[in-house]
C-alpha cells in the first residue's frame, strides 16, 4: 500500500493522540530510572492501544463518500486492519510492562498485579477485552489460512464485545474520561450503524432486469431501480445483496461488485465472475427478483489529470471500471487521449472486447489494444511500447487480479514510471 497522506489521515492521527495529549500532564516525560520507565511505557502503550482499538471500530462505519477521505475503501480497510493489529500489540505491551515493573518486589506481587481479586472488576474487564481480541484477531489476520467471508463478518461481533469491555477497564481508571467517552461513542456508533441501521437505511432497492452471459462463468446483471437511482461515477463499486429465494448461496449476503454501466444508463450493470459460492449462485439469479444496493464506494478515476493522456491496463473482471468509463465516453466524447490494453488469457476470455472496440470506433481519441496471454505470455515492455510509444508519460490506471497488478507494477517501475502516476485497484477481497 503506497504511503501517501490523505485528509482523513489527519483526523485519524488527531483522534489517536487525543487521549494521550489529555493524559500527558499526569504521565510526564519518560523517567530515567528503569523501573519507572517501564511503568511509563506500560501506561502509554495502554492509552495508545485502547485509542487504536476504538478508532479501528469507528473506521468500520463505511459511509459512501467517506472512504475517499482515506484514499478509497480498500485503503480504509487496510488502515482498519493495521490499526487493529497495532492495538493488539500495544495492549500486550501494556500488560507485559505493568507486570514486569512489579517483578523486583517479587513474582507473587507481579502475578497479583496482573491477576487481582475478582472484586477488581475494571482489571478483569481488561482481561476479558484482551481475550475477545485474541479470539477475534487470530482468524481475522489469517493465522489459520484464508477466512470464509461470512465467518469473517460474524467474528466482527466479537470486536464490539472487546470495545465495550475495554471501556469498562479504562473508564474507572482514567483521570480524564471524556476522550474515552468520545472515542467510545464513535466506535460504538459505527458498529450500531453497520450492524443494525445501515441494512434498512443505507440500502437501495433494485430489481434484476436481465442476466446476460458474457463468457463461461461470467455474467452481466442489469438492475432497475425501484425508486431513486444511485448516482455514481465510473470506477466506483457497490455492495449487492440479492434477495432471490431460489439462490443456492449468497441470499441476503452483501458482496462488492464494480459498476460496469455508464452513469447516464437507466440501468445499473455489474459484471460478476464465478469466484465463490455467492458469485457462482448469481450466475443464474432470477430475472424479476429483488436486490439491495449500498454505495457507491471508491473512486478509481479520482486522480484525473486532463493535461496528460491516460493509459488503462485491465484484465479479468477488473476490466469493468474501464467498461463503465468507455460507455460514458461513447455518450460524451472525451477531450484527452485514452488507450486501453485489454489483458486476457485469450479471445474467449475478453468478454467485453467487442463492445469496447465499438466504443473506440465512436470516440475519436479512444483506442483499444488486446493482449492475449496464451499467445504472447505476460505483457512485455516491447509490446507496450510498440502500441503506445508514449506510455511512460501518461497517467496510468491498473485494475485486475493481484498477480497481474504485481507484474505491471514491476514492469512500469523498471521503466522509471513515477509511482505517483500509477493508480491501482486490485480486484480482490474487500
Amino acid at each position: 500500500m503506497p504511503l501517501r497522506l490523505y485528509r482523513g489521515d489527519l483526523l485519524l492521527i488527531a483522534a489517536l493522540l487525543l487521549p494521550l495529549a489529555i493524559a500527558g500532564p499526569r504521565l510526564g516525560w519518560p523517567p530515567g530510572e528503569a523501573a519507572a520507565l517501564l511503568g511509563w511505557v506500560g501506561r502509554v502503550s495502554g492509552i495508545l492501544g485502547l485509542a487504536m482499538l476504538l478508532v479501528t471500530a469507528a473506521l468500520s462505519i463505511r459511509l459512501p463518500g467517506l472512504d475517499r477521505w482515506f484514499g478509497g475503501l480498500d485503503r480504509l480497510w487496510w488502515l482498519h486492519r493495521l490499526l487493529g493489529f497495532a492495538a493488539f500489540v500495544l495492549i500486550m505491551l501494556h500488560v507485559l510492562a505493568l507486570g514486569l515493573v512489579r517483578v523486583p518486589a517479587g513474582v507473587d506481587v507481579a502475578v497479583l498485579t496482573l491477576f487481582p481479586p475478582l472484586s477488581q472488576l475494571a482489571l478483569w474487564s481488561g482481561w476479558l477485552a484482551w481475550l475477545a481480541m485474541v479470539i477475534f484477531l487470530a482468524p481475522t489476520f489469517q493465522f489459520f489460512g484464508r477466512l470464509d467471508y461470512q465467518r469473517w463478518k460474524r467474528l466482527h461481533l466479537l470486536s464490539a464485545a472487546a470495545l465495550l469491555l475495554a471501556l469498562g477497564h479504562a473508564l474507572p481508571l482514567a483521570g480524564e474520561t471524556w476522550p474515552w467517552w468520545l472515542l467510545g461513542a464513535l466506535g460504538a456508533g459505527a458498529i450500531v450503524w453497520r450492524k443494525l441501521l445501515s441494512p434498512s437505511l443505507a440500502r437501495h432497492p433494485y430489481w434484476v432486469e436481465s442476466v446476460a452471459p458474457l463468457a463461461r462463468g461470467v455474467v452481466e446483471i442489469a438492475l432497475r431501480p425501484e425508486g431513486r437511482a444511485l448516482a455514481y461515477r465510473p470506477g466506483q463499486f457497490v455492495y449487492l445483496t440479492p434477495l432471490d429465494e431460489s439462490l443456492s448461496a449468497g441470499r441476503g449476503e452483501e458482496h462488492p461488485y464494480t459498476i460496469a454501466s455508464a452513469p447516464h444508463d437507466l440501468l445499473l450493470r455489474v459484471g460478476i465472475k464465478d469466484l465463490g459460492d455467492a458469485s457462482h449462485a448469481l450466475q443464474t439469479v432470477s430475472v424479476g427478483s429483488r436486490a439491495m444496493l449500498e454505495g457507491p464506494y471508491g473512486d478509481f478515476f479520482a486522480a484525473d489529470y486532463p493535461q496528460r493522456d491516460a493509459l488503462w491496463l485491465g484484465g479479468g473482471i477488473g476490466i469493468t471500471p474501464f467498461v463503465s468509463a468507455a460507455r460514458g465516453m461513447a455518450a460524451a466524447d472525451e477531450g484527452r487521449g485514452v488507450q486501453l490494453f485489454y489483458l486476457a488469457n485469450g479471445p474467449d476470455r475478453a468478454y467485453y472486447l467487442e463492445e469496447l472496440t465499438r466504443c473506440a470506433g465512436e470516440v475519436e481519441r479512444f483506442t483499444v489494444t488486446a493482449h492475449f496471454y496464451r499467445e504472447l505470455g505476460p505483457l512485455a515492455e516491447s509490446f507496450l511500447r510498440h502500441h503506445c510509444p508514449d506510455y511512460a508519460h501518461r497517467e496510468i490506471y491498473l485494475c485486475g487480479p493481484p498477480g497481474m497488478i504485481g507484474h505491471l507494477r514491476d514492469l512500469l517501475d523498471a521503466q522509471g514510471v513515477p509511482a505517483a502516476r500509477i493508480h491501482c485497484e486490485v480486484f480482490d477481497f474487500l
